[in-house]
């Protein structure tokens, strides 16, 4: 197989595109570091295609060795034909491969394997090539043995249709058109084990779909049901067809002495031997292709949360809801320094109301709080009632902001909020990253493992390490895109940057406390296990904000720095105006940029780059994002009615639809069929998690708690 030109077709790119891509991740470059840095070379192949062309180029080299391994099996034993080594040559899936090695892998002890060593492979071939002029029980009684087990007739046809029946069901060929026939035609049922038995799955209890309309979600939601043993599934196959189709294949001649043995060992090596494979293939395929789907989708989602836009320049009192323990409160200035912690009781059962105001309102004065961030979770309502009442009270104007507090208690307990915060209990480190993760969402919520964030959906019956891989690759492109301040930032960011792993992330910090702010990047190059590749790898998407040169606060790379510094001295302008804010018309100034680059020997599309980043120094793209809606109030569900028109904020995407945060405690669901009227496959084409969107109240379920909410106004 030709990988390259195989990733170029599955991808839609060139395969010179493909072959350049390989040939840096295979020098050992990042995914961010290519897409960023080697446009040119690649053809600005963008970071999520290059990580999926990483992901399939795995896949191929795997299967390209797997082919290597049962090629020198098959031939080991013998049995290696042109025509055979040519299939698995062709091959372009592993289970193809497998289907092919089928009758050549060492098998346990079958009824097929015990037959043989019975003598009756001769047997079974007289009824595969049903030309006998006899009947099979003429022909069974020569080998009639009782030394070797076989004790009449019936024992010797009942084994040669054992042999002919796994001969059967090793054929690749029927394999395959088995398995497409399935997938095209059958169905997927699932019952309960106990109708009686209440439980989520119930929609599920007698349910059928065909294969090939199976979405993901309810793959993964029946799993789960049948995991925890509330259902029964299994996949109904169109077996008279198939069993017509094989009939047809194999019995030849209509001889009457062989055909009504050949139609029981074509039926027997169905449902024993193929069905229940194919099966099994059939919902691993579905289970993986739903996981993949879910993990995209919890991919995009994360990208979203990670890269909302900063609140700057405020001091924030992070509140962390609870009921009998309290709710434990972190004022934290504009820097993310803690510079307060307290508990109040205004929930069940203290219910200290009138104090938890006075402590809420002496540290709004003595601080100048203008903020609030309010965990989502327990006593979250009951809070939010207690501060929207506060509000009303005081003469300061604060706001206050519902964040979801997903990953805040995994984080509190963690090895590194210990370090971080040595002095504090859990519930003060809960509190002080709630308000953090409203400050600067990326660089609170890089210090807790991906899929405890909350915003994906059966993330606990993925495959863990596909999920962890593709998770840590989005953070790292959130994390790369928007760069970091190398004299502030904490390990767990510095070990997202290209290049940079825990190790030298801890070496970064480590030189930084004892040799005071870095000045150039350059120096850099002083930190242990930081050589010239890891420089060349991270240099780019680390920021010196103040340093000696102003480029060393942009996203140009050092590699670069003599282009840049030759095209501001070409264009009149000198690199104190960039460290002043930036050369605003520089793109403007260059009449014919195919010629500039040519001059200044670089790319067109590193020129451009360049360009953008000198025209604004320090560009955080997460200030394109829609901000956070900044709540003085609150609405109960009793408040809601239907056709009222409100503003909220997407919390999490799903397959089916999407939750909205208006305000009240219990998010709403938009369905999928109620956010646009054009036809729409994924709820990812119309909103992503962050985005403000105007949505109508359509029903209010109080006693279950549920909010159905559309997007398609009135």
């Amino acid at each position: 197989m030709d990988i390259l030109k195989q990733l170029a077709q599955e991808l839609k790119i060139g395969k010179e595109q493909a072959e350049a891509a390989v040939k840096l991740i295979d020098e050992g470059n990042t995914i961010p570091f290519i897409a960023r840095y080697r446009k040119e070379v690649t053809g600005a192949l963008n970071d999520e295609v290059l990580r999926n062309l990483h992901e399939r180029l795995q896949y191929l080299r795997n299967l390209e060795e797997k082919k290597q391994q049962v090629l020198g099996s098959i031939e080991e034993q013998g049995k290696l034909t042109e025509e055979l080594k040519k299939s698995i040559l062709a091959a372009t899936t592993l289970v193809a491969v497998d289907d092919l090695y089928r009758p050549y892998r060492p098998k346990k002890r079958t009824r097929a394997t015990m037959a043989r060593e019975k003598g009756l492979e001769p047997l079974s071939n007289i009824l595969l090539l049903q030309k006998t002029n006899r009947s099979m029980e003429e022909e069974a009684a020569a080998y009639v043995d009782e030394e070797k087990g076989v004790s009449n007739v019936a024992d010797a046809i009942a084994g040669a249709k054992d042999i002919l029946a796994e001969m059967i069901a090793d054929k690749a060929d029927y394999r395959k058109s088995i398995r497409q026939w399935t997938m095209k035609e059958g169905n997927l049922t699932s019952k309960a084990k106990d109708e009686k038995a209440e439980s989520v799955y119930e929609m599920y209890y007698d349910f059928t779909e065909p294969l090939k309309k199976m979405s993901g979600h309810r793959v993964l939601a029946i799993n789960r049901g049948e995991k925890e043993k509330f259902l029964t599934v299994k996949v109904e196959a169109p077996e008279p067809q198939i069993l017509n189709a094989l009939n047809k294949a194999l019995i030849v001649g209509k001889n009457p002495n062989t055909e009504p043995y050949m139609k029981e060992a074509i039926t027997d090596s169905y449902q024993r031997l193929i069905a229940p494979s194919i099966e099994r293939d059939i919902r691993n395929e579905l289970t993986e292709n739903a996981q993949d789907g879910a993990i995209t989708v919890f991919g995009k989602n994360l990208k979203q949360l990670l890269m909302q836009p900063p609140i700057k320049g405020q001091t924030v009192l992070g509140w962390d809801p609870a009921f009998r323990t309290g709710c434990k409160l972190a004022v934290v200035d504009s820097t993310g320094k803690v510079l307060d912690t307290v508990v109040v009781y205004p929930t069940e059962p203290q219910k200290k109301i009138k104090e938890a105001k006075r402590t809420v309102h002496a540290m709004i004065k003595k601080y100048h709080i203008t903020l609030i961030s309010v965990g989502n979770g327990t006593a979250s309502r009951e809070s939010e009632q207690v501060i929207t009442e506060l509000l009303k009270e005081i003469p300061e104007k604060v706001s206050y902001v519902i964040v979801n507090e997903a990953g805040a208690s995994v984080y509190s307990a963690s090895k590194l909020a210990t370090e971080e915060f040595p002095n504090f209990d859990v519930g003060q480190r809960s509190a002080a990253s709630i308000a953090r993760r409203l400050q600067d969402p990326l660089s609170e919520l890089v210090k807790i493992e991906p899929k405890a964030i909350g915003v994906g959906q059966y993330q606990h019956d993925m495959n863990q390490k596909k999920l962890e891989e593709a998770l840590n690759g989005v953070v790292e492109d959130c994390v790369n895109a928007v760069g970091v301040d190398l004299n502030t930032a904490s390990v767990s960011l510095l070990s997202y940057i290209s290049g940079i792993n825990k190790t030298i992330a801890k070496n970064i910090v480590a030189y930084r406390e004892e040799n005071g702010s870095f000045t150039s990047r350059k120096e850099l190059l002083k930190v242990p296990k930081i050589g010239p590749k890891a420089f060349q790898q991270c240099a780019g998407f680390l920021r010196i904000p103040g340093g000696k040169n102003p480029l060393d606060n942009t996203g140009v790379h050092p590699e670069s720095y003599e282009a840049a510094e030759k095209l501001i001295k070409t264009m009149g302008y000198d690199e104190e105006t960039v460290a002043q804010g930036g050369l605003k018309s520089l793109g403007k100034k260059i009449k014919n940029r195919q010629k500039m680059a040519e001059q200044l020997e670089i790319g067109e599309m590193t020129l451009n780059d360049i360009v953008e980043e000198l025209e604004k120094p320090g560009r955080d793209p997460r200030n394109d994002m829609p901000k956070p809606i900044l709540r003085t109030d609150v609405l109960n569900m009793e408040d809601l009615k239907e056709g009222m028109v409100l503003k909220g904020t997407v919390r999490n995407v799903i397959d089916f639809g999407a939750f909205v945060d208006i305000g009240v405690h219990q998010d709403g669901l938009v369905h999928i069929s109620q956010m646009t009227d054009r036809y729409i496959k994924h709820p990812l084409e119309v909103v992503s998690v962050g985005d403000i969107v105007d949505v109508q109240v359509l029903s209010v379920d109080l006693k279950k708690k549920r909010i159905q909410l559309t997007m398609k106004l009135s």
